[in-house]
């Protein structure tokens, strides 16, 4: 799997778990939290290695649905840019200006 798909999915998991269906956000967090295969979450969960990949898919779907609409991630990755300016004015403009959504 492709690292930076990695990483934005488990960020992506961390914000917004909370608002997938418990049942699936297992399942997602076997296969991304705690890197078993599709075929070994398939045989702890009893389901075919299939319904797997169809459920963490559409899990992936969902949680770039809520960032695209919320932009929590996106705006948590610029407060952490913005937090490594040594300049006080310009903390505070660029965090008016992400509050903003600008």
């Amino acid at each position: 799997m492709d690292i930076d798909k990695f990483e934005y999915y488990n960020e992506l998991f961390l914000i917004y778990k909370d608002l997938i269906k418990e049942s699936k956000r297992e399942i997602f967090d076997l296969y991304y939290g705690e890197n078993l295969t599709m075929q070994e979450i398939a045989d702890l969960k009893h389901i075919s290695k299939a319904r797997v990949g169809i459920i963490i898919k559409n899990i992936e779907k969902e949680l770039k649905d809520y960032e695209d609409k919320l932009k929590i991630g996106l705006r948590n990755a610029l407060l952490e840019q913005v937090l490594e300016l040594n300049d006080i004015k310009k903390i505070k403009k660029e965090i008016n200006n992400i509050l903003k959504g600008e």
